[in-house]
């Protein structure tokens, strides 16, 4: 058993064996993305839904190789939230298309697509770094919502007569800000503002640099920060120092190794 863990191990550590599964996992996409056209699921359907479930079949037989690699068995192998992540695209895979969760079936297969984020590790990275920046983005929304509370109610007592379309409540105002910060058509809701109030461009000038200058920067400063940090202690656990049952399951298997070489170089000789 020893043995087999160890070729296991060896055949799910090799880059091959990675590229192998990426590969799969985009062709798997693109027969996702063919099966949306009517005229070549009507052509190609069978074999479209056979390539489907052969991708499937080879993502079970991944997650048993994994499990088999990994130490102890399938207690070690959910200690990675990735290969939970692996597993549950499986499981959901498996529900029968034709049931009443037939929809959630379909929708399903798109989470194998997701699986190029746990399958590539620079995008379990990025992944791993949006997730830590989490908390500080809430900070940070909750400091933008605060700004566009308070413009909204500014602009609302500003420019509600004039342009109702954009201002007529709280709950519009809002969106008339959300929509200025992505910046799209701001400057035709400024001077319309501007017909009543010459002086309305200063209000549109410091919302946009404050909601979306500064506090974009800020998204994209906490992101890079945790990113570093994510990188950081990538780096300290690919340096973490063997373990002294890894090191003894190391040496038995070269033992065996040798053993075996030993007893071939006998046969040999005689």
């Amino acid at each position: 058993m020893n043995r087999l863990t160890t070729l296991t191990r060896r055949l799910v550590g090799a880059p091959a064996f990675e590229y192998a599964i990426i590969a799969i996992i985009i062709a798997n996409g693109v027969l996702l993305g063919l099966g949306t056209s009517s005229t070549l699921s009507e052509r190609y359907g069978e074999w479209i839904s056979l390539g489907n479930r052969a991708a499937l079949a080879i993502f079970i037989v991944e997650a048993l190789l994994k499990m088999t690699a990994a130490t102890p068995r399938v207690a070690g192998y959910f200690k990675d939230g990735w290969n939970i992540f692996d597993f549950l695209v499986i499981v959901v895979a498996l529900i029968p298309a034709a049931s009443q969760f037939a929809m959630v079936a379909r929708l399903a297969r798109l989470m194998r697509v997701l699986r190029l984020i746990s399958a590539i590790k620079d995008l379990r990275l990025i992944v791993s770094a949006l997730v830590r920046s989490i908390p500080s983005v809430g900070h940070v929304m909750m400091l933008m919502s605060i700004i566009v509370y308070v413009y909204a109610i500014m602009g609302y007592y500003l420019f509600h007569e004039n342009d109702p379309d954009n201002w007529r409540n709280l709950g519009v105002a809002v969106l008339t800000l959300f929509n200025i910060i992505t910046l799209e058509g701001w400057t035709d809701v400024m001077h319309t503002a501007m017909e009543m109030e010459p002086l309305a461009w200063l209000y549109f000038v410091s919302f946009v640099i404050v909601g979306t200058f500064v506090v974009i920067n800020l998204f994209i400063a906490i992101i890079i920060n945790n990113l570093d940090e994510a990188k950081l202690e990538r780096l300290r656990d690919l340096e973490r120092p063997v373990s002294r049952e890894e090191l003894l399951r190391e040496i038995r298997a070269t033992q065996d190794m040798l053993q075996r070489l030993a007893a071939r170089l006998d046969d040999e000789q005689t």
